[in-house]
């Protein structure tokens, strides 16, 4: 096929050029070997006298150019772009588009003329050389600046084009020549970004645009869109980002469901720039969530997080429960846990967090994440008396009351648990709750785990309410020949505290001592929701020092409970975790529940109940001190990048030295972690940082965390920089850095270098 669309396009005749060519479009790419042969035949069709000809062989280079064919062809392109065809000239200022996506050193060729074509009547010429005006600025910061002096010739065009009269050739749903509109408002988005002074020129046209642009038809719709990018993108004054906030207000009241999402879309990329402005549509947001198309209740669920606050978050979390019950599985998980995140930053009241857990647990059943269970556990672990007897009620209510127990294991792991700890304040008539434990513990649906649960808060219940030891014993009992190892073992354990070890079984199944609620909550809801990536205090990583042992006034004791959620809690807190050596004093000798006291060498010989202290942790708590400076190394087109500069240090001078490349004792190193985080809707995909420094310092780069970016993601990688030994013409200069990255969006690979200087005088000295 790809041989007999080169013969085609190599006939004279013109029909047959045509399928030759859209052919080799549709079959041809640079891998094949036949596209090396089609350039000739290229060659010989954009000299050829029709114009027709012409045309059909500038879109085929276009489509399949591969570099070395823009190179070879680059002459024939120029040469066309000046043609006094306007028909030409515009596939050849397109195919010019086309090559420095391709070669970006080409574009040094077409700035002189793009000026020049600027004052062309005619518009198809316009919107092809905007485009390529576009693509050159987003190609190279040298070229961006070289056009900052067409922007008050964009802004005349655009004015006479929102004030002119009736044009029908260009007159579009009553709207004048919405396309080049929106070219224009594109590449004053890109000119004006992050330049007071630039934007400043724009501020007059954009109102105009916005305020006079007809939004019954699609056409004005996609004019005030861009106007809206624009106008959030380049440094406009307030009251022009809060006329676009409204301008996407209209858009979610817009009966065209896709102007609704693009409405909710722009306002998930831009609602950083004015809270405020986007809070005044929170009613309008809340009620997206409703909508029938799970697109827009996706995307308004994203946003809804963004706007939460301590004075709206009984509202918008009471909306989002309203949402997690009609929603799918995939949809409950996540939304279930960004609700516990925000409940846990700015809930109002104990009582209130607690009864919003259980409505998640209850609304969710399986398809919440392990992390809604452990941060429940936390919260009640914390909670007054009073709340503890009015949530283990609760829970009682809710296993007892509810259906298809099977579907919300996450509920009856969290209620056993509750129960276990507290059912002496509980109230319960013993017998009926013993009954239903029984039934939970057969039914054969619940799962292994969740039998777990059950079995350890029976055992808890046995020293909690009087009266109801033998019926418990008998229920453990009867799980000591389980099929499953893990209920046998279990069951064997704790039926051996009913009899052998009976003195032990208070001490044992005592209520658990507070648990630490995370101190990185705040910091996760914010990093997780939060939009605004210029903030440094949501943004700073923090330093954790190691987890310092605090004596205990009291012996610290084994809480069995702790196997049956270890793999569900403790991954999600910020508790750390450290094993504890025994002194291999026997039982008799001293407390055998102290964690410090146990055996260093193994079990104690007697086994037995003992054995399950082996290995048992202590847990302390780690305190996250943010005392990394920091410094911004780049902002642009939506990509951040920054430096935390972690404290110099000096090697130990006995030669035992681990940094690498440190060939001295004395010499200073330090380690810099690299932020790069992802703002834009889009991922980045293949993302390369590189670095080099002078030759007075030494540089190791780490292994980057990864190399693609989902929208709002982060990449981490350490720096380890070390400052070689002076000599006597050695320079004294403070650390500079030179940093080039590379990367993949939407297909296009960009690729950035600048030069970083701004670290402190006395960095690395």
């Amino acid at each position: 096929g790809q041989v007999e669309c080169l013969k085609l396009a190599a006939s004279p005749k013109y029909t047959d050029k045509r399928i030759g060519y859209l052919g080799a479009m549709l079959l041809l790419d640079e891998r094949a070997d036949v596209h090396v042969l089609l350039t000739n035949c290229l060659k010989n069709d954009l000299n050829s006298p029709t114009q027709f000809i012409v045309g059909t062989a500038l879109c085929t280079l276009a489509a399949i150019a591969s570099p070395e064919m823009a190179r070879d062809l680059c002459n024939d392109v120029e040469r066309l772009i000046v043609s006094t065809n306007a028909f030409l000239r515009k596939k050849a200022i397109l195919c010019a588009f086309r090559f420095i996506r391709r070669v970006p050193e080409l574009m040094e060729d077409y700035l002189p003329k793009c000026e020049v074509f600027l004052s062309d009547k005619n518009h198809g010429i316009l919107i092809a050389t905007i485009t390529l005006i576009t693509e050159m600025c987003e190609q190279s910061i040298a070229v961006l600046r070289y056009f900052k002096s067409i922007i008050p010739t964009l802004v005349r065009m655009l004015k006479s084009l929102t004030v002119s009269g009736y044009s029908p050739e260009h007159l579009v749903s009553g709207v004048s020549d919405p396309f080049l509109q929106v070219k224009i408002l594109r590449l004053l988005r890109v000119l004006g970004h992050g330049d007071p002074a630039q934007s400043e020129l724009m501020n007059d046209v954009l109102a105009q645009v916005a305020t006079s642009t007809e939004t019954s038809k699609n056409a004005g719709n996609a004019i005030l869109y861009e106007t809206v990018l624009t106008i959030m993108n380049v440094e406009s004054e307030n009251s022009l980002r809060v006329l676009a906030v409204n301008i996407l207000g209209r858009f979610l009241l817009n009966n065209d469901k896709n102007i609704r999402f693009i409405g909710l879309l722009t306002l998930v990329k831009t609602v950083h720039k004015d809270m405020t402005a986007v809070q005044r549509h929170r009613i309008t947001i809340l009620e997206c969530l409703s909508d029938a198309d799970p697109s827009i209740q996706r995307c308004a669920m994203e946003l809804s997080f963004t706007l939460v606050n301590t004075q709206n978050i009984e509202m918008v979390v009471r909306e989002l429960l309203r949402y997690l019950e009609s929603t799918d599985a995939e949809m409950k998980a996540l939304c279930s846990s960004k609700i516990v995140l925000a409940a846990e930053t700015y809930s109002p009241s104990i009582h209130w967090h607690l009864d919003v857990l259980l409505r998640i647990l209850t609304i969710a059943g399986n398809h919440i994440r392990d992390d809604v269970i452990s941060s429940t556990i936390q919260l009640i672990s914390n909670s007054p008396v009073h709340e503890q007897r009015h949530i283990t009620g609760k829970m009682w209510e809710a296993i007892m009351n509810m259906n298809q127990l099977e579907n919300r294991q996450p509920l009856v792991q969290v209620a056993v648990w509750t129960i276990g700890e507290y059912s002496e304040a509980g109230g319960f008539d013993e017998h009926e709750l013993i009954e239903h434990y029984r039934q939970l513990l057969w039914a054969p649906q619940l799962s292994i785990s969740t039998k777990q649960y059950i079995l350890v808060s029976l055992a808890k219940i046995s020293v909690r309410i009087d009266g109801c030891t033998p019926e418990i014993q008998n229920i453990i009992n009867s799980f000591r020949a389980h099929i499953n190892i893990d209920l046998q073992q279990r069951a064997n354990e704790f039926s051996q505290l009913f009899t052998d070890y009976r003195h032990l079984r208070t001490s044992l199944l005592e209520k658990m001592p507070k648990l630490r609620l995370s101190e990185l909550t705040s910091k996760e809801y914010n990093a997780d929701f939060a939009p605004n990536t210029e903030s440094s205090e949501q943004q700073q990583p923090q330093e954790v020092p190691a987890p310092v042992q605090e004596p205990s006034n009291q012996d610290i004791l084994l809480d069995l409970l702790g196997d049956c959620f270890s793999s569900d809690a403790n991954g999600n807190n910020a508790l750390a975790v450290v094993p504890v050596a025994n002194t291999g004093q026997p039982a008799g000798h001293h407390n055998p529940y102290q964690l410090t006291s146990f055996n260093q060498n193994g079990p104690t010989p007697n086994g037995g109940i003992l054995d399950l202290l082996a290995n048992a942790p202590t847990i302390h708590t780690t305190r996250i001190t943010p005392t990394i400076p920091s410094i911004d190394v780049y902002h642009k087109d939506d990509l951040y990048i920054r430096f935390f500069l972690h404290p110099c240090h000096q090697p130990p001078s006995n030669g035992n030295i681990f940094e690498p490349h440190t060939t001295m004792a004395t010499a200073p190193s330090a380690r810099i972690t690299v932020q790069t985080t992802n703002g834009s809707h889009n991922t980045i995909e293949k993302f390369l940082f590189q670095a080099a420094v002078p030759k007075s310092f030494t540089l190791s780069l780490q292994e980057p965390s990864g190399s693609v970016m989902p929208p709002g993601g982060t990449v981490m990688q350490d720096l380890l920089i070390t400052r070689n030994a002076p000599t006597a013409t050695a320079n004294s200069s403070g650390l500079r850095m030179k940093v080039r990255f590379s990367y993949e969006i939407e297909n296009y690979s960009m690729m950035e270098q600048i030069d970083v200087s701004e670290f402190p005088s006395d960095y690395l000295r």
